[in-house]
């Protein structure tokens, strides 16, 4: 037997077929996990750049990087900012 290297299309036609028979508690328990991981690795990147924050503060930054590119989003995080301490 030959080994094919399936095109993108193929491969994300395949990876689709697997997502959509799953149950709908399992796709949502793996969309929560890769947001949390996402939201883990952001605050990871603003330590390693800023040094050590509190928890509140690491929150909110992590949440201005995640939403700020929304005017509103943007507004609303920069208050809860400007009430927390380092």
């Amino acid at each position: 037997m030959r080994f094919m290297d399936p095109t993108r299309s193929e491969l994300e036609d395949r990876f689709r077929v697997l997502q959509d028979s799953l149950p709908p508690h399992v796709r949502v328990a793996r969309a929560a996990a890769m947001y949390a991981w996402a939201r883990q690795l952001i605050g990871r990147e603003i330590v390693a750049r800023t040094g050590p924050l509190s928890a509140a503060r690491l929150k909110w930054e992590t949440a201005l990087r995640l939403y700020g590119c929304d005017a509103e989003s943007r507004k609303l995080i920069q208050r809860m900012l400007d009430h927390v301490s380092a």
